[in-house]
């Protein structure tokens, strides 16, 4: 008899632990970096939908009608923002009207860095009539002490943030918009403030699992320290080889491990460099006797081997997007720890 009711009562508890353990929120994400840090969170508990798939680019992305459904059926969309994935904004708007949009560009403590210009970076044309010179500089000083802020924040684990600090955040981040480089997940720093904004949404989304994705989020937040210790040491031997990026896409993480495009061939992607830019782009190469010039696997290889034409140059990939890798929890750290090698492999054979 009493065999029996603990067999029951075993059976019961896993009933419910199950019952609990399973997402009762649609949840959607745009780019592979940001479903992979939303996979990781919701590990055991759900996987999210994604929006842009193998090597698509948010930069011209065409929404498909499968996409369009899913964007229908979510509580919760997870995106970088406008700046990034201007495609998105009226689909939100409309398909997604009822889906509680989050962009993470806004995201608690996350450091943003100003646009270059200037040199081998050419000016963006983004609508703002005020420079951003002052802008980088006041982010880059100020990036001194976010490591300690951001880790003080991911200790707290408090859901209930200050409502009035919310609102000023929100009044700045509205003049802020079109100010800030969008690229910000390629800071391993920005992605544990990027973690605890998911965890935060899908606690409130879905409160019977609020622990299991606190729990993940502690753990993923771990996992990211580790990376940063992981890839600084990686490319420590090469921090004093200049190289060129194909789009001006990688400040946050030059920043946070130390090396230093000395420029980009383009500043928007989906934009095609002229002649001039080429020759221009061709002659700093030349003229800092820049490694590598690095192309990606989104876009026109063939303007790389243009540029390194006729120099030392070597050309390599870095993928920010993580075309070729298989989506979920680990991709992120895969997109951060290859970008690394590819980097350290392409200077060291330059040298």
């Amino acid at each position: 008899m009493f065999k029996g009711r603990a067999i029951l009562l075993a059976s019961t508890l896993l009933a419910t632990t199950a019952f609990s353990a399973h997402a009762e929120v649609n949840v959607v994400a745009s780019i592979k970096p940001v479903h992979s840090l939303v996979a990781a969170v919701m590990e055991g508990v759900g996987e999210p939908g994604l929006i842009v798939e193998g090597a698509g680019s948010p930069h011209n992305y065409a929404l498909k009608p499968s996409q369009a459904q899913m964007l229908e059926s979510a509580d919760v969309v997870f995106w970088i923002g406008h700046e990034l994935e201007a495609f998105l904004e009226k689909p939100l708007e409309t398909i997604a009207a009822n889906a509680k949009s989050v962009e993470l560009i806004d995201a608690h403590h996350l450091v943003k860095l100003g646009f270059r210009e200037g040199g081998a970076f050419e000016k963006h044309d983004h609508g703002d009539e005020h420079g951003h010179e002052d802008h980088a500089e006041a982010e880059h000083d100020h990036d001194h002490d976010h490591e300690e802020k951001t880790e003080a924040h991911d200790d707290e684990h408090d859901h209930d943030h200050d409502h009035e600090t919310a609102a000023h955040e929100d009044d700045h981040d509205e003049h802020a918009h079109g100010e800030y480089d969008a690229h910000i997940w390629l800071d391993p720093i920005n992605a544990k403030a990027m973690v605890h904004e998911i965890e935060e949404t899908l606690a409130k989304a879905d409160p019977a699992n609020a622990a299991k994705y606190e729990a993940n989020a502690e753990a993923v937040s771990a996992r990211l320290d580790a990376l940063i210790t992981e890839v600084s040491a990686t490319l420590e031997p090469v921090k004093d080889k200049g190289f060129i990026v194909f789009h001006d896409a990688y400040h946050y993480f030059e920043n946070r491990f130390g090396v230093t495009a000395a420029g980009s061939i383009t500043v928007s992607p989906e934009v095609m460099p002229g002649a001039e830019r080429v020759t221009e782009i061709r002659a700093k190469v030349q003229e800092l006797g820049a490694a590598c010039v690095f192309a990606e696997p989104q876009f026109e290889p063939k303007l790389v081997s243009t540029v390194i034409e006729g120099t030392k140059a070597k050309s390599g990939v870095i993928d920010p997007l993580g075309a070729e890798l298989a989506d979920g929890p680990d991709l992120y750290f895969e997109v951060i720890d290859n970008m690394a090698d590819s980097i350290k492999t392409c200077l060291s054979e330059a040298s």
